[in-house]
């Protein structure tokens, strides 16, 4: 296992690193779970239009990654989860949400069950204090295995055309939320059929002595498909597109809330799907069932405002200009052609057909200006074109 002394390092280069600054021509970037990583490269427009479009690669090297193994792994991640993990069968990936005791979130993320025992959990904060805590009692091995995985999200229309000019033959056959390993450069690169964008696209996983082999090779293979690296800021649009949350801006994550009344479940992010009673107890277990019977106090809904401005930040008022709820994300879509948020209501509102308004501040030339713009509560999400589960997936 390579280490690094992190102490001496104020701030770590992804393996990617080499390629990603070298293509970075507006020099912006931040800072993500200590790596440098890129907000935009060229224009965020033509980024998101070329993921849209055509095709796009994403630096996911600094996803925190654990893995999971020992006789009960499983039985340690059905404890941990609200989903049924049993249900996941090795070669698939699973979205997962996890809660404390008092049935508040506490991260998402994603489960790759790679083989019998032996399991990836990716997030997007660092998990590894509540996950040992987690686990006594259980005969497990967690370990933090960031460092030890470089990963491409690799997105968009074309994505599976160039990745059959790689070499990866049958890649068209990998269902969503399927996992594949392929032989590349003398050594194995994992493709998983998942993304956050909402559109058809894999991610890439691979030993981080490889990962300027893989950029260079992709970037070769796409030459032709309108391939692009893309920023941050780009994929921000493709997810509150696709409707997907994130910790932080959507909710806080409950291990780190000063006010313990800021934090939601899991009900009241509209993931209700993603929690299953009839499997035995899981950390919040009782705290879910009580809310479950009581009612929740919020309700995560997706709005298509009026308007051309976002509402970024925005109250959401009922139709007596009563605050009934804030917007947590919020964009003027192009793929919707509206302006779209996520916003958390007070329950009872945000059914669909009720009558809210959203109040939004814009500057234009030093001057600020207030509108009030009627919503429009939207179920699904606001963008979701076939291609994203098609198998065989289109090669275009």
């Amino acid at each position: 296992m390579r280490t690094r002394e992190h102490f001496r390092e104020t701030v770590l280069h992804t393996p990617f690193h080499a390629r990603t600054s070298a293509a970075n021509g507006m020099n912006l970037w931040h800072r993500w779970r200590d790596y440098t990583t890129a907000d935009a490269y060229f224009d965020v427009a033509l980024e998101y239009n070329a993921l849209r479009n055509a095709c796009a690669a994403f630096d996911l090297s600094p996803m925190t990654k654990h893995r999971i193994t020992g006789p009960d792994a499983l039985a340690f991640l059905n404890r941990l989860v609200t989903r049924d993990v049993t249900k996941l069968k090795p070669g698939r990936v699973g979205y997962c949400i996890w809660c404390d005791d008092a049935g508040q979130v506490i991260d998402d993320g994603t489960i790759f069950h790679l083989t019998e025992n032996v399991y990836r959990l990716c997030s997007q904060e660092r998990q590894l204090d509540w996950l040992h805590s987690s686990a006594l009692g259980f005969d497990v091995s967690i370990v933090e295995e960031t460092e030890e995985v470089a990963a491409l999200a690799f997105q968009g229309p074309t994505s599976c055309a160039v990745l059959k000019q790689l070499g990866l033959a049958g890649i068209e056959m990998l269902k969503p939320f399927g996992l594949r390993t392929f032989r590349f450069a003398g050594t194995e690169l994992l493709v998983s059929r998942t993304g956050f964008t909402g559109d058809l696209g894999y991610e890439l996983w691979i030993d981080p002595e490889h990962a300027i082999t893989l950029w260079d090779q992709l970037f070769t293979a796409g030459h032709n498909y309108g391939i692009h690296p893309m920023g941050t800021l780009a994929l921000e649009m493709s997810r509150i597109e696709a409707g997907f949350i994130a910790a932080g801006v959507d909710f806080l994550c409950a291990d780190r809330a000063v006010r313990t009344d800021r934090t939601r479940s899991p009900l009241e992010l509209d993931l209700e799907r993603m929690v299953d009673f009839d499997k035995p107890n899981f950390n919040g277990r009782r705290a879910l069932r009580a809310e479950k019977g009581r009612g929740s106090r919020y309700r995560l809904v997706k709005l298509d405002i009026a308007g051309n401005k976002p509402a970024k930040d925005a109250f959401i008022y009922d139709n007596r200009r009563n605050v009934i709820g804030t917007v947590t994300s919020a964009m003027w879509s192009p793929a919707a052609k509206s302006s779209i948020a996520l916003a958390s209501v007070a329950m009872p509102w945000g059914r669909p057909g009720d009558e809210l308004y959203a109040e939004i501040y814009y500057q234009k030339e030093l001057k600020w200006s207030r509108i009030t713009e009627r919503c429009r509560v939207i179920e699904g999400a606001f963008y979701d074109p076939p291609r994203r589960r098609q198998t065989p997936a289109p090669d275009l």
